[in-house]
Parts: C-alpha cells; sequence; structure tokens
C-alpha cells in the first residue's frame, strides 16, 4: 500500500503553527491599546482611527516596511533570538519618525523552514518588548513554514509600520539651509546595518568564534553584534512638539553618506567633521581587522551615529539640551553648506 501524504511530512505542521500562536497570544495582547478592536487570528486586524481623527484636523499616515537582513545569521549563530524582534520594531519606527511620524499600528511576518515554538516564541517576545517601548500595538501578523525555501535553520524577519502626522508638519527637508546645524543621536553599535561585511571580517578572515571575548569591545563578539537597533521615536517626538526640526535622517544602509543627502535640498551640501564624536570601538575594529577603506566604512556602517537631525542654528541648543535629558548621547557633527546634494566628511 502506498504511503499516505500529508501536509506534515510534506513538510508544514499546522499544529506547531497553532501551538506557537497560543504561546505568544498573552505577548501579543499586552501591547494592546484600546483602538485595536480585533484580536488574534482574524483574516485582517482591524483598528479604531476615532481617537486619531479627534486629535489630528488633517492626519496623513506614513508607513514603512523593511527587515533585518543578516543580523539574523548572527541571531542563529548565537542562539539568541530575544533581542532581533525589538531591532526590527525600531528600525521601522525610526523610518517614519524622519517624516516626523508617531507610530500607531504594526504587523510582522515570520517566514521559517520548519516551526519551533520556541523560537518562535522568542522572536515574538522581542517584537512585542519593542513595541511596548513606544506604545505600538502588534496589530497582526504571518508566521509562514517555507520548507525548500529557507535552508535548514534559517528564517527571516519583516515588519510593517503605520505612523501619523499632520499634513502641515509633514518633515521633507524642504526647509533646509545653509548655516543649519546637523546633530547626531549616538547608536549602540551596528543596528542593523553592514552585517555582511562585519560578518566576512570578524569570521572569515579573522575566524572569530560567536562566543569569543574581545577585551576592546568588554564582551563577546556575539553580545557585541547582537546589541539592539536603538528606537528614537520617544524622544524625538518629544522635540518635534516644542522646536521645528528642519530634516531627519535615519543611519541605515549606506551610512552617513548615502543617507543624509536623501532629504536635502538641490542647493545644500552636508560637511561633517568626523573628530566631533568618538566612533564606537566595533567599528575601529572592523576596520582594522578587515583593512576596510574608510569611505567604505562611512557608506556602510552609521559608525556611532544612529540618526541626524538638521535644525537651525537659533533652536541648537535647546534641542540638543531637551534630547541630552533623555539619556541619550547627542553631538553636533556638522553643518549645512553652500553646495550640491550631497556629504563630505572631514
Amino acid at each position: 500500500m502506498d504511503k499516505k501524504i500529508t501536509y506534515k511530512n510534506s513538510g508544514v505542521d499546522i499544529s506547531a503553527g497553532n501551538k506557537s500562536i497560543k504561546m505568544v497570544k498573552e505577548k501579543i495582547h499586552s501591547t494592546f491599546n484600546s483602538s485595536v478592536i480585533t484580536g488574534i487570528g482574524t483574516f485582517g486586524a482591524i483598528y479604531d482611527l476615532s481617537e486619531i481623527i479627534k486629535n489630528y484636523k488633517k492626519p496623513v499616515i506614513v508607513q514603512s516596511i523593511d527587515s533585518v537582513g543578516t543580523k539574523l545569521i548572527v541571531a542563529n549563530l548565537a542562539n539568541n533570538h530575544k533581542t532581533i524582534g525589538a531591532d526590527m520594531v525600531s528600525h521601522s519606527c525610526n523610518d517614519v519618525l524622519c517624516q516626523g511620524a508617531k507610530p500607531i499600528i504594526f504587523l510582522d511576518y515570520i517566514a521559517v523552514d520548519k516551526l519551533n515554538p520556541n523560537h518562535i516564541e522568542e522572536v515574538i517576545y522581542g517584537i512585542c518588548e519593542g513595541c511596548k517601548e513606544v506604545d505600538l500595538p502588534l496589530l497582526g501578523g504571518e508566521i509562514a513554514e517555507l520548507p525548500g525555501v529557507y535552508m535548514a535553520g534559517e528564517y527571516d524577519l519583516v515588519g510593517a509600520v503605520t505612523g501619523v502626522l499632520e499634513k502641515d508638519q509633514i518633515i521633507d527637508g524642504s526647509k533646509i539651509s545653509h548655516g543649519d546645524a546637523v546633530i547626531g543621536l549616538a547608536s549602540n553599535g551596528l543596528h542593523t546595518n553592514g552585517y555582511s561585511l562585519a560578518r566576512n571580517v570578524f569570521f572569515n578572515a579573522k575566524k572569530f568564534k560567536i562566543d569569543q571575548y574581545i577585551g576592546e569591545l568588554g564582551c563577546n563578539l556575539g553580545e557585541a553584534l547582537l546589541k539592539p537597533h536603538m528606537n528614537y521615536t520617544n524622544p524625538v517626538l518629544s522635540v518635534l512638539e516644542n522646536f521645528e526640526i528642519k530634516g531627519i535622517a535615519h543611519i541605515t544602509g549606506g551610512g552617513l553618506l548615502e543617507n543624509i543627502p536623501r532629504i536635502l535640498p538641490k542647493n545644500c551640501h552636508v560637511v561633517i567633521s568626523k573628530n566631533s564624536w568618538t566612533t564606537p570601538p566595533i567599528f575601529q575594529l572592523i576596520q582594522q581587522y578587515g583593512n576596510v577603506p574608510e569611505e567604505d566604512m562611512f557608506r556602510t556602517f552609521n559608525m556611532g551615529i544612529g540618526m541626524v537631525l538638521i535644525a537651525g542654528q537659533n533652536v541648537k541648543a535647546l534641542v540638543m539640551e531637551k534630547l541630552n535629558s533623555q539619556d541619550l548621547n547627542i553631538i553636533e557633527i556638522g553643518e549645512v553648506l553652500k553646495g550640491s546634494k550631497e556629504v563630505s566628511i572631514r
């Protein structure tokens, strides 16, 4: 008699998926607020917009979708998936923050080769912790078991965020002018970009192990590489309530050289003084161990500056004081000059 072919022995275990949802249900519900109407399991997630309509005159939404890239490989090597979800939330929130938006809804997508409920629980734990930091409901999501698409042990993680702001308060960089100050908000490491280069240097060129202690970093390599992406939402929104910020750039893939020009008017040029802050040791080691050209470093990594704000000289000191009061390391890193839409490092 021919062997019966089922969905499970074809590689997809529906029961494991149901178990995963059951394990994380309470944690997901802990992110909900009074505007969330549906719970887990509906075909679509529903969010009540009545409070937004009350509090905004002409609300517009800003949306972004992103992943954490090859930082997932480091999480796998370290067998630590508790913070990778928070990385994704922070990256997404920071992106919509660049237009001045407050994040209001988050959705996630987790795809694996084979479902392991304990692994899923760790990932979603991190997502929920990241969401709660900024009062952001994890409104819905998808867990997909895709045998044949991913190799054994591989997974992918994607997040989509929706933010809201007043139409007449959109920050698009158009008001940036010559003489404005460039303010840097310090990062705490690589955040979620440049991991392909970092892994090549540490694991291929230097043959380091994930648990190898590195004195310059004060911890093992896995701990340094998995430091969570900082979420700048709360402190930056508090600044926007009181001061005009002309431009905001999230320093992700492309570094300072590629991200700042995205918000500059055609006649503006930004000059960054690299001596205005101390580059964190993790970047110094990557450059040293890999003999990486400096331009590559500034075009790949944040180099210790996770977000840039551009503000007029008249409010610069007040903005920096406000941000410093919220336990952030704030540095004036450059200025806006007349020129073309680009960045120079000096």
